[in-house]
């Protein structure tokens, strides 16, 4: 058995990455990724690797040598790399291929270490490794049959979106006999050179193979192996991110601060929303509106107010909708003066936006983190501020206060000369909560420096779309927030969803109802879990104390290693009282049955 590697190219797509090095020179958390792929070979008994150079040819040459990691390493050269592609560079090892058993493999991937193995121990002598779509995935796709048989190999240009759920992406890495490419290989390769010429790829000769009658290729399917295409620099930034070292991992995730679509296998129990509502056909009418959607500028600020006005019920006077709660809660920190009355833990995107001078902070003292109206106005009556936020529910806590006494606060406020802050974006999920909103004019006007804010992304479930609302009677605070943010500061997709909102109403209110009725069940199955100290919560999580033998830290990254589940460390969040902390997002009932059986095998591994 001998390996072939792929190394021609000149990888431009990864800008100054490869302005003086070709693309498999380029490193990966510090490991170039031709190192990388000479170590995971040389666990093999190869005969040889070699290595088809051009773009920078001599430099890779002299990086590696004539021998590496106990391989034997011989080199082609393909002296027009810049006018062929990657049939051209196959055709130049030709005769190598049809000297051994090959493993042939392109440069510019990564992947774990057991990729190989898959190939090797399946009896099948010629294979190529496939994945099942994903949509970061580019290039060749196959279809496979039931016996793992590819019957087509689907280009870009035939590429069908309707047909996504069919296709298989090639990894890249695939296993030849020395027979296969000595009799039908080679054999088609130099004819389609010769009819089709040098710009072409080596894949379209095994498409042209996949017709025969026996084609003798077969697709092996990988399941939860990490791989990934390096053709730029976000592919670069995502494959730093799923090969990191443990010390790095989670700074690599945790910085991204979502697009975890990118990840699609990875379930992520870190950001909070609404599982339910993005079942409504409500986002069926936004995707057949999708093409006029990208092509429109959306509307000005009036428009919109109106149309958050519809949807929230408060007079356009009153409301201020924003490019998600982030855009609002920085103006609004940036318009208030004087002091800010906080209470830790707490969701720390509002204190951040303060002089840390200017803040007074209350601390509930038990071990729940609970507290009441009254342990409120006992503090921020001895220990005044200008201004006090209140989440409720609390962030991360869970901790939530009944309407009744967090209007009997807005009253004490008012008394108090203190405007008081209440963030709503978590209401949604309580008990009764259709009855739990201050987002009522009469409310609003009995209390005039009361602001209600809410994150439209995290109740709806639907954060792509950037969506927030504040709302308070101080119309000249309104007046003055419109004026500092920009006359388009939302998306014609977060308009469009104000627009058709109203009928999608009975959808929200039971995707509401289910996610109670999921939350309150996946508390409970939480509460078996020894390791666990589950404190009581009204919103999307739970606060949970983690307890021996596992720390926090320690616990997320076996979810993330052994399971692909990325969870939240709070043991370092300000107002936590040094213990191991982990906020556990709530999502749907089979993503949270996936995660329950996880921490059980977790557990009983720990008692053994």
């Amino acid at each position: 058995m001998q390996a072939i590697i792929l190394a021609a190219g000149m990888g431009k797509r990864l800008g100054e990455y490869t302005k003086n090095n070709t693309k498999c020179m380029v490193p990966v958390n510090g490991v170039p990724l031709i190192d990388r792929t000479l170590r995971q070979l040389s666990k093999f008994s190869l005969n040889r690797v070699v290595i088809v150079i051009g773009y920078e040819g001599q430099k890779l040459k002299d990086y590696i040598g004539n021998e590496r990691d106990g391989l034997k390493i011989e080199y082609v050269n393909n002296p027009i790399y810049d006018k062929t592609n990657n049939i051209y560079s196959l055709a130049l090892a030709g005769k190598q291929l049809q000297e051994d058993d090959t493993l042939l493999i392109e440069s510019d991937l990564i992947y774990d270490d057991g990729m190989f193995d898959l190939l090797l121990s399946n009896p099948f002598p010629n294979l190529a490794l496939v994945a099942k779509y994903e949509t970061w995935m580019d290039g060749t796709m196959v279809k496979i049959d039931r016996d793992n048989n590819i019957v087509n190999f689907v280009t870009k240009a035939a590429f069908d979106y309707s047909e996504i759920g069919s296709y298989y992406k090639t990894v890249n890495i695939y296993k030849f006999s020395k027979d296969f490419s000595k009799t039908k290989y080679i054999p088609f390769l130099d004819a389609y050179c010769k009819a089709v010429g040098n710009n072409e790829y080596y894949e379209n000769v095994l498409r042209i193979i996949s017709f025969l009658s026996k084609s003798d290729l077969k697709a092996l399917p990988i399941t939860n192996e990490k791989w990934y295409e390096i053709d730029d620099k976000q592919d670069l930034d995502i494959a730093e991110a799923l090969f990191a070292e443990e010390k790095d991992v989670l700074r690599k995730y945790y910085g991204r601060y979502g697009g975890f679509w990118r990840f699609p296998q990875m379930l992520d129990y870190c950001y909070l929303v609404n599982p339910y509502f993005r079942n409504s056909r409500i986002i069926d009418e936004m995707n057949a509106n999708f093409r006029t959607l990208v092509g429109e500028y959306p509307s000005g600020m009036k428009v919109n107010t109106l149309l958050a006005s519809k949807c929230w019920g408060v007079k356009e006077e009153y409301i201020i909708p924003g490019n998600g709660a982030a855009e609002l809660i920085k103006a609004l920190m940036e318009e208030l003066p004087g002091s800010l009355g906080i209470i830790r833990p707490t969701f720390e995107e509002y204190p951040n936006r303060r002089d840390k001078d200017s803040l007074v902070t209350f601390v509930p003292q038990n071990a729940d983190y609970r507290y009441s109206v009254k342990d409120l106005m006992e503090f921020f009556g001895k220990n005044h501020a200008e201004n006090l936020l209140l989440i409720n529910p609390d962030n991360p806590s869970g901790n939530f206060i009944a309407k009744k006494d967090v209007l009997a606060l807005a009253k004490w406020s008012e008394e108090n000369r203190t405007r008081l802050v209440v963030d709503e974006s978590f209401v949604d999920f309580s008990h009764g909560y259709e009855e739990n909103t201050l987002l009522d004019d009469r409310i609003l006007e009995t209390f005039p420096h009361l602001v209600v804010m809410k994150s439209i992304s995290k109740s709806y479930g639907v954060p792509g779309i950037r969506l927030g609302i504040l709302c308070s009677a101080d119309k000249a605070l309104i007046a003055k927030m419109k004026k500092t943010v920009s006359i388009w500061n939302l998306n014609s997709f977060a308009e469009f969803f104000m627009q058709i909102y109203t009928k999608y109403e009975k959808d929200y209110k039971i995707a509401c109802e289910q996610f109670i009725t999921e939350r309150d069940r996946f508390g409970d199955e939480l509460r078996q879990v020894k390791f666990l100290r589950v404190m009581p919560s009204e919103a999307n999580y739970f606060l949970c104390e983690i307890l021996p033998p596992f720390t926090a830290n320690g616990l997320v990254l076996a979810m993330l290693k052994k399971y692909n589940i990325l969870m939240r460390d709070c043991s370092d969040k300000k107002g936590l009282d040094g213990k191991q902390y982990m906020r556990i997002a709530v999502r749907s009932h089979e993503d949270n049955a996936r995660l329950i059986k996880a921490f059980k095998e977790l557990e009983a591994g720990a008692t053994v």
